[in-house]
């Protein structure tokens, strides 16, 4: 459950931030933090990649953002860094940026384009890095508080938890519908095989096997790193759903207006009464 639009515009309304100190109020609550508490709050790490970049990209390296724009677009021949089509990205590098787009550095609906702040986080998720969610959400709401620009109020459900913690009356929480609409292309697009049975292997008899990803030799972690990567999953795995959803809905859509225009044709063209 996250809090309401009317809350979340009064936290952005009253927010100002100050060498990475946030201060603001919701409902006569006085709320503040650091990237240390926020962390403590949504019980993550403080720690990793924290350089967040928007209109000037010179601090990220040129060599580095070629290499990425290469890798994550699938152009072997691209000779200067640009932005990347999500269509033109392989399943498990689009699943990488709706996140990013959703969690990371929280945007609308409706963007298809990875600029370079973009492809450096898909390269970072891509080759398992941490990235210092706390820093990177603090100077994102800096930048949607301190600008003129029309922008979406991002980090609903994860400032929920924040009012929460400083004690805000949420009068209205919105509840998110999930829908599990994760199909074996998409699973087999990551490069994950899927278990055969006699159900499966009707509906994907055709599909090309893909071999498993392999797994990485390592020491046991501690309890607190897997539940840390058990919610980190299941963030990624709600903004999964909620993509597919939407492109199921969108599909659902053509398929309908396709059969109108067939009826509207077929009584077009039907024979004259004699």
């Amino acid at each position: 459950m996250g809090c309401s639009v009317l809350e979340l515009a009064e936290f952005y309304a009253n927010c100002m931030v100050t060498d990475g100190l946030v201060i603001s109020e919701v409902s006569g609550k006085k709320i503040q933090f650091d990237a240390k508490k926020l962390g403590e709050i949504l019980r993550i790490l403080a720690t990793g990649f924290d350089l967040y970049v928007w209109e000037d990209k010179s601090m990220l390296e040129k060599v580095r953002l070629l290499e990425l724009a290469k890798k994550i677009g699938q152009q072997t021949r691209l000779q200067t860094p640009q932005s990347v089509k999500k269509g033109d990205m392989m399943s498990l590098h689009q699943l990488f940026f709706r996140f990013i787009i959703k969690s990371v550095i929280s945007w609308g609906q409706g963007r298809n384009l990875a600029d370079a702040m973009d492809q450096c986080f898909i390269g970072l998720m891509d080759r398992e890095v941490q990235i210092n969610l706390p820093t990177i959400m603090i100077c994102h709401i800096a930048r949607i508080a301190n600008t003129t620009r029309e922008h979406d109020l991002g980090y609903e459900f994860l400032l929920t938890r924040v009012f929460e913690h400083f004690g805000v009356d949420l009068q209205k929480k919105v509840g998110v519908q999930i829908i599990d609409t994760i199909g074996s292309n998409t699973l087999m697009g990551c490069g994950f095989e899927l278990a055969t049975s006699e159900h499966s292997a009707s509906e994907q008899g055709h599909h090309k096997s893909f071999p498993p990803v392999p797994s990485r030799a390592s020491s046991e972690p501690p309890i607190e790193v897997l539940l840390q990567d058990q919610t980190r999953l299941k963030t990624e795995l709600t903004a999964v759903k909620e993509a597919l959803a939407e492109e199921k809905a969108q599909n659902a859509k053509g398929h309908d207006d396709l059969l109108s225009l067939l009826s509207t044709l077929s009584t077009k063209l039907s024979p004259l009464a004699p």
